[in-house]
């Protein structure tokens, strides 16, 4: 098309933008059916097909690869939110069955893997014609390795935010006082849109978003003070992790053979 204004901006990048028929995202979010209510989140470029998985299952690999192999989509992260304890990641048997597949995990978490991120870092997959981003945000509190990854509108907090709650903070390193820090100032100072899907719920809600958790998170929520929250969080009087002893020394390996 001859149009002149084709050429001058802002007007022409809003025009390729819209005229662009692949651009965007492709999103699924997976659940686990062995156990945990754990989440997984597949996102992928429609342009490139590169994709990436965030909080993959070892006893959900199957499934999440039929999920790939189905959209067409070429796997290019295994991306953990933080070193888990309730069951073990599935970065390994992803790596063993696609070629090329790199680990990700935070270096705070102590865990091995291929690539090693910190607050600031931003994990990127697509074409260059629509790129996609994951801006790594530190959010310790949980473990003293947890981060959560934000990408346009939308926020993967593992399990420092969960819906109406957080996770534990009893174990790995856990700080109550860490996790409102990292909640208040890492999550909370997003926009009330954004969508937070967390790595697990345990009564079948699947999403939610910052303003509501500021409003109605009964532990974390803005009319909580740090010492109140703190109070909650040591008089939970939750029961030992039943996956921890297997779970933890395999995370640690994060899909790395020795």
């Amino acid at each position: 098309m001859d149009l002149k204004f084709f050429s001058k901006p802002p007007l022409a990048d809003f025009v390729r933008e819209g005229l662009r028929p692949d651009a965007g995202l492709i999103f699924r979010q997976l659940f686990d059916t062995s156990g945990s209510s754990t989440y997984t989140y597949l996102l992928g470029d429609p342009v490139s097909k590169e994709a990436v998985l965030i909080d993959p299952l070892k006893e959900m690999v199957d499934r999440d690869l039929a999920v790939v192999n189905d959209l067409g989509l070429k796997l290019k992260y295994a991306i953990n939110t933080h070193c888990h304890a309730d069951h073990i990641t599935g970065s390994g048997d992803l790596k063993a069955k696609v070629t090329g597949l790199q680990s990700v995990i935070a270096e705070s978490s102590g865990a091995r893997a291929d690539v090693h991120i910190k607050h600031g870092d931003v994990i990127s997959f697509g074409a260059d014609s629509n790129v996609i981003n994951l801006e790594v945000r530190a959010t310790p509190g949980h473990t003293d390795g947890c981060v959560s990854y934000v990408c346009d509108n939308m926020v993967f907090t593992g399990d420092a935010l969960l819906i109406r709650g957080c996770g534990r903070t009893d174990f790995q390193g856990g700080s109550s006082e860490k996790l409102y820090d990292s909640v208040r100032t890492q999550l909370f100072e997003l926009p009330d849109e954004t969508l937070v899907y967390p790595a697990h719920d345990y009564k079948g809600r699947m999403v939610s978003t910052i303003g509501e958790e500021k409003e109605l998170n009964p532990r974390l929520g803005l009319k909580k003070t740090k010492e109140e929250f703190v109070e909650i969080m040591s008089n939970l009087n939750l029961a030992y992790p039943k996956k921890i002893d297997e779970s933890l020394p395999a995370n640690l390996k994060c899909g790395i053979d020795d």
